[in-house]
């Protein structure tokens, strides 16, 4: 049997009842072999991309998980097209979106995989809810600190704490 990894995933949507996707991929994450430890408040972002959307809503969550990365990986893509994903245009706008963060200490580059995920220090709605709930945790190729990296980071884009009923539906 393979033993517990602690990882870090990232969920956003755009689409729809925002909160209500990010809340049911999170408790349906169980099913797939992934326990949640520990859940970032909700983020109003940006999107990236320069397609003109609805701004996300964008968590960050700790889990536990003895799947291996690739398997990681495909349960989170079942899951994806389950919750309503559905292919469209890159950067576009979805019902939700998993990204494997971290795993571990880990680090993997395949043309299916890579992890820490590529863009992951150039992501201010990824590196805000993610300080939150893991300040210290180390970028095992970066050699910094999270708190470091949304210190240095040259995204501008805009992040802020949301609360329910506070946007207008886009």
């Amino acid at each position: 049997m393979t033993a517990s990894r602690i990882i870090y995933l990232s969920l956003g949507s755009n689409v729809g009842d925002r909160a209500g996707h990010i809340a049911r991929a999170v408790e349906s994450l169980l099913a797939s072999g992934v326990h949640p430890l520990l859940q970032s408040s909700l983020y109003l972002t940006e999107p990236a991309g320069g397609i003109a959307q609805r701004p996300f809503l964008n968590a960050v969550l700790q889990a536990e998980t003895s799947l291996m990365p690739l398997e990681l990986l495909h349960a989170l893509q079942r899951l994806e097209r389950a919750l309503g994903r559905r292919p469209s245009v890159r950067q576009g706008p979805r019902a939700i979106d998993i990204d494997i963060l971290f795993y571990g200490t880990s680090v993997i580059r395949t043309p299916e995989l890579e992890i820490p995920h590529s863009r992951l220090a150039d992501r201010r709605f990824v590196l805000v809810p993610l300080n939150e709930i893991a300040p210290d945790l180390r970028h095992p190729v970066l050699q910094r600190s999270v708190s470091e990296l949304l210190g240095a980071t040259s995204d501008r884009g805009f992040v802020r704490l949301w609360r329910a009923g506070e946007e207008p539906a886009g």
